[in-house]
C-alpha cells in the first residue's frame, strides 16, 4: 500500500532534472548533459541518468528535448548589466553589435541565439543554469573574470569576447593599446591636460582602457586626471562636470566610451565652452552614438560585428581549446570632435 501511494504521489508531481540527479546519485549538470546529449559524461554515468529518467518518468522541458534531438540549434549570449534594471542592456549600442556579427553567422546554419542578462550579485546558481543548458556554445559578450570561469568550468564551448581569465578562451580587442593610442594622439595636437573618464570599476574592457590611459600619461609626463563614469551617457555628463569643477585648465578628455563621451560634450558645452576649440574628446567604440554628437565624435574603433562573428564561428567548429586567443587591433576614427 505504502509503495502505491508513492507512485500516485509522483504521478501527480512532474519530476525534475533535481530529481533526476538525485535518482542516479550524479551532479545536476551530469544530468543536464545526458538529457541533452552534449559531451561531457562517461559511459557508466550515461546509462545511470537514462534508466533514472526511464524509472521517473522525466520529460524535459520543450527547449531541451529540442536541443537534444537537434532540431534547434542555439548559442548561448551572456551579458552583465551594469546599470539600473535590464533597461541598460536594451539600450547600450555595444550589445545590439555583439548581435549583428553574431546573426548573419548563425543564420548560415540555419542556428538561432539566445539572450541572458544577468546582474554582476547574479546568484551562482543562475550562471550554473546558463552553462548546464548551454546549446551549440556560449559567447560571453560581458562578464567579470570570475563569472567567465565559472561559466566555462561547466561548459568548455565558451568564448569571451572581453578579457577574463588565462584559460578561459576569447576574441579581444586591443583595449590598453587603444587608450594608450587615443592618449598619445591627443597629445601630438598639443593637448597638455588630458582627463579620463573610466568605465565601470568591475568591467574588464573598462579596466584595461584605464590601463591603457594611465600608462599612456605615464610615458608623456603628463598629470593623471580622472573620474569615473558607468558606460552611460549620464555617467559621462556627470563625470565630465566634476573634471571640469576640479581641473578648469583640461584641454582634452579621453573617454572610456562613445556614449559617455556624449553625455560629457553635453557637459562641456553647459558649461559654456566649445569641442573641439576648447576641449577636445577622443571617444571608445564608434557606435551608433559617435556620429550622432555634435560635433560628432573622434573615436578608438572597436570591432564589435568582427570579433562576434568570429567567436560564433569558433563554437560551431567544435570546443575551442582551454586559452585559446584571437585579438583585433583598434583604430583611431577621426572626425570633428578633436581638433587639426
Amino acid at each position: 500500500m505504502g509503495g502505491m501511494k508513492v507512485r500516485g504521489r509522483m504521478s501527480r508531481v512532474r519530476p525534475t532534472i533535481e530529481d533526476v540527479a538525485r535518482a542516479a546519485g550524479v551532479s545536476r549538470a551530469t544530468a543536464s548533459r545526458v538529457i541533452n546529449n552534449a559531451p561531457g559524461a562517461s559511459g557508466p554515468l550515461r546509462a545511470r541518468v537514462s534508466a533514472a529518467v526511464a524509472e521517473l518518468g522525466y520529460q524535459p522541458n520543450e527547449t531541451a528535448r529540442a536541443l537534444a534531438s537537434g532540431r534547434q540549434r542555439a548559442v548561448d549570449v551572456v551579458a552583465v548589466t551594469y546599470g539600473p534594471g535590464p533597461g541598460w542592456l536594451a539600450t547600450h549600442p555595444y550589445f545590439s553589435r555583439v548581435l549583428a556579427g553574431m546573426m548573419p553567422v548563425l543564420e548560415r546554419v540555419d542556428a538561432q541565439l539566445r539572450l541572458h542578462a544577468v546582474g554582476l550579485r547574479s546568484s551562482a546558481a543562475a550562471i550554473d543554469e546558463i552553462a548546464d543548458n548551454a546549446g551549440l556554445g556560449v559567447v560571453l559578450a560581458d562578464i567579470t573574470p570570475a563569472l567567465a570561469v565559472r561559466v566555462h568550468r561547466r561548459c568548455r564551448r565558451t568564448v569571451s569576447l572581453v578579457p577574463t581569465a588565462p584559460s578561459v578562451p576569447g576574441v579581444e580587442a586591443d583595449n590598453i593599446g587603444g587608450a594608450y593610442a587615443a592618449v598619445n594622439e591627443l597629445h601630438q595636437r598639443g593637448c597638455r591636460r588630458i582627463a579620463a573618464i573610466h568605465g565601470p570599476a568591475a568591467n574588464p574592457c573598462a579596466i584595461d582602457r584605464r590601463t591603457g590611459y594611465r600608462q599612456a600619461v605615464d610615458a608623456l609626463g603628463l598629470a593623471e586626471l580622472s573620474a569615473d563614469g558607468d558606460f552611460r551617457r549620464e555617467g559621462g555628463y556627470h563625470a565630465a562636470q566634476r573634471l571640469l569643477e576640479q581641473h578648469p585648465d583640461i584641454d582634452a578628455m579621453f573617454i572610456a566610451c562613445d556614449l559617455m563621451a556624449a553625455g560629457a560634450i553635453q557637459a562641456i558645452t553647459a558649461s559654456g565652452r566649445r569641442v573641439p576649440h576648447d576641449i577636445s574628446i577622443i571617444g571608445f567604440d564608434d557606435s551608433i552614438a559617435a556620429v550622432c554628437t555634435n560635433p560628432p565624435l573622434t573615436t578608438m574603433r572597436l570591432p564589435v560585428e568582427d570579433m562576434a562573428a568570429a567567436a560564433t564561428r569558433l563554437l560551431l567548429e567544435g570546443t575551442p581549446s582551454a586559452g585559446y586567443r584571437q585579438r583585433f587591433p583598434v583604430d583611431l576614427v577621426v572626425r570633428d570632435s578633436t581638433c587639426r
